[in-house]
């Protein structure tokens, strides 16, 4: 903008310098040197640049100047208010997020809370699962290793027979023959059989065991 100012400044001049020249000239065909002279240098010493062409064309140029820089101004001002409405628009959205993420955080700590209290339930109830099964597991064996007993007990005269009674006195032995196999098996006082225990042996009564404070007997009668 100054150099545009500076070039009008320039035209001012030389149109100045080139009317003066005229003038000149125009002296010069007259013979009127030495008064021309004199009339430019009293006209250069009489001009007043306040008020002149010169003046106002400058003058002009720098209000154009000035409105060109009010206009950018004014333009800075409202990219400034605009950038700033933005910035505040930005924060608002900032902060709607983060008020969502949090409002999303508090449900997933609610969900998850959930799902470890449901977790502890199944665990629970899968103990107490496991120790009914347990205890009924505990309970059936009891109940089948007493049933098993008991049909051992019931059974004995029917598993085994009395085959024969050989010695004198306390060196009686019994041959018995296990009716499932087959094979004869040789007892003696004291000896067991099945969990029984030999209590005695006579040539009358046969075998007699004992288990758990009950007696069987096992003699030629119950063996036919």
């Amino acid at each position: 903008m100054l150099n545009k100012i500076k070039k009008i400044a320039f035209f001012a001049l030389t149109t100045c310098f080139l009317v003066g020249s005229s003038f000149a000239a125009m002296a010069t065909d007259d013979g009127t040197d030495s008064e021309f002279d004199e009339l430019s240098a009293e006209s250069v010493a009489e001009y007043q640049v306040e008020g002149s062409l010169f003046q106002q064309i400058t003058d002009l140029e720098q209000e154009k100047v000035l409105m060109q820089l009010e206009k950018e101004r004014a333009q800075l001002d409202l990219d400034l208010d605009r950038l700033a409405a933005e910035k505040i628009k930005l924060h608002m959205e900032i902060d709607a997020l983060s008020g969502r993420a949090e409002a999303q955080q508090q449900e997933l700590e609610t969900e998850m809370a959930k799902l470890e209290a449901e977790a502890a339930r199944l665990a629970r109830e899968k103990e107490s699962l496991e120790n009914a099964v347990e205890t009924a597991t505990t309970t059936k064996a009891t109940t089948n290793k007493k049933v098993v007993e008991e049909e051992q007990e019931s059974k004995i005269g029917e598993r085994f027979k009395l085959v024969n009674v050989i010695g004198a006195g306390s060196q009686l032995q019994a041959t018995v023959a296990d009716l499932t196999t087959g094979q004869n098996k040789r007892v003696s006082v004291g000896r067991t059989l099945d969990g029984w225990t030999v209590k005695s042996i006579s040539l009358d009564d046969g075998v007699i065991f004992t288990k758990d404070g009950k007696t069987q007997t096992l003699n030629v009668t119950n063996s036919k």
